[in-house]
């Protein structure tokens, strides 16, 4: 005891000052940004569902750093004991806040015996290691979805809601380029530019599976950024769209009564051919299908399961864990701030890209469809509808474009969803 420290109590605080000093401004920011965010989702401002588990996991895991003794801390890199160079190699790499995992999971373990090992330890690697390496996890919440779409409004109006679909994956496709040019290899670049399509399913689903080392930032950066639809997409229809074309009312169309067994029969065909097109994507076009065919037949054992503690189980542990993964030496990759810049690229892209779509409809109708539909195409569901159609009511509170805003955002999910499966299955045969 004579050589003992108060703060070797409080190991946390110790470690603060044993780190190198972008380190130690890291950890600290993201403790903050934890806070921030946590606030954010309990006043409604970015989703609490994902939020207050993210907000909490990023506070906890830049706060709980131990710096284990390198003799007995093996169960990190290789599940057995350390030699003494092995030993000193480790204890450099915590100094410089470069350990291989956390106190709550070790991402880039590989070898069995290690993996073992650290699921009787981390107490959240068994779910890391079971639904986030294989891509489960945004199976998963796709299968929710899936649940939630009333693919009626598709099929109601399903050229038009197509055809706005495409457009609004202008960003997705144009920010691919972009992001080669600033650097990035086509895997980082096909990963980050799915962040247009403001389906965070499927940013995770690219990104573990083309570039697993930078799936946490990008798949942050993406769930960070849904929020700009809500904030930032408003005025980028004020600015596009003048005041006399938001308020533009559409005429009156008869109702389109689409049955259930249509929708059905949708989710039956839509599920064979596009799993037939990219078999690589097709645990994505599964699950969003399964949700709408369990939706349309009417299960309703299997909706409670799946809307509820599946949905809302995951989206729980989604947050949790990305929240855990945003310690400081990862979050300080260089490239981070290159993600940054590229999401909102390919978001701002995706919002014009639909807006554009819906000029176009609206001069090939004979100036009859609201061109702010266009902005709802980007499939984040249904919060770019709402936003839509609530900017068309700010100016006439009468015009009501919320079915076919909803076709469009629905059919967004569906061209996002294509649209990671031609980037899953061709960019690793491209050399």
């Amino acid at each position: 005891m004579q050589n003992f420290h108060i703060l070797d109590l409080f190991q946390g605080i110790t470690s603060l000052h044993a780190v190198p000093t972008t380190i130690l401004v890291g950890r600290i920011g993201l403790m903050f940004l934890g806070m921030v965010l946590l606030y954010l989702g309990k006043k409604g401002v970015l989703e609490p569902l994902l939020m207050i588990p993210m907000g909490l996991g990023m506070i906890a895991v830049n706060a709980g750093v131990l710096f284990l003794d390198p003799t007995t801390a093996g169960h990190i890199v290789g599940g057995t004991a350390l030699d003494a160079a092995s030993a000193q190699q480790l204890t450099q790499q915590a100094a410089a806040g470069q350990m291989p995992g956390t106190l709550f999971m070790s991402p880039l373990v590989e070898k069995t015996d290690s993996l073992m090992y650290i699921l009787q330890i981390d107490f959240l690697q068994p779910i890391y290691t079971f639904m986030f390496s294989n891509g489960l996890i945004a199976c998963l919440v796709f299968m929710g979805i899936g649940v939630l779409l009333d693919v009626g409004f598709v099929l109601a109006r399903p050229f038009l809601s197509m055809f706005l679909a495409i457009c609004a994956e202008f960003g997705t496709v144009a920010t691919f380029p972009i992001a080669v040019a600033m650097g990035l290899n086509y895997r980082e670049a096909a990963s980050i530019a799915m962040v247009g399509g403001a389906d965070g399913p499927m940013v995770l689903f690219t990104s573990l599976t083309l570039a697993k080392h930078l799936f946490v930032p990008i798949t942050v950066v993406a769930y960070l950024y849904l929020g700009l639809t809500y904030g930032g997409y408003p005025y980028l229809i004020r600015f596009l769209v003048p005041e006399k074309l938001r308020g533009l009312k559409m005429p009156p169309r008869a109702p389109v009564k689409v049955t259930s067994d249509e929708k059905l029969a949708f989710a039956v065909v839509g599920c064979a051919v596009l799993c037939l097109l990219f078999p690589s994507a097709a645990p994505l076009f599964l699950s969003l299908f399964v949700g709408v065919a369990v939706r349309e037949s009417g299960l309703k054992v299997f909706i409670q399961v799946i809307d509820g503690p599946l949905l809302y189980g995951a989206t729980m542990f989604l947050g949790l864990v990305l929240g855990v993964l945003c310690e400081a030496s990862t979050i300080l990759d260089p490239k981070v701030l290159i993600l940054l810049v590229l999401g909102i690229v390919s978001l701002l892209l995706s919002g014009v890209g639909g807006i554009l779509g819906g000029y176009i409809a609206y001069f090939a109708s004979g100036r009859k469809i609201n061109p702010v539909i266009g902005i709802a195409a980007v499939s984040c569901v249904p919060s770019t509808a709402k936003v839509a159609q609530k900017e068309v009511s700010k100016t006439r509170p009468d015009s009501i474009i919320l079915p076919e805003a909803l076709g469009a955002n629905i059919c967004g999910v569906i061209t996002t969803a294509i649209l990671t499966g031609i980037y899953v299955t061709l960019i690793p045969l491209i050399k």
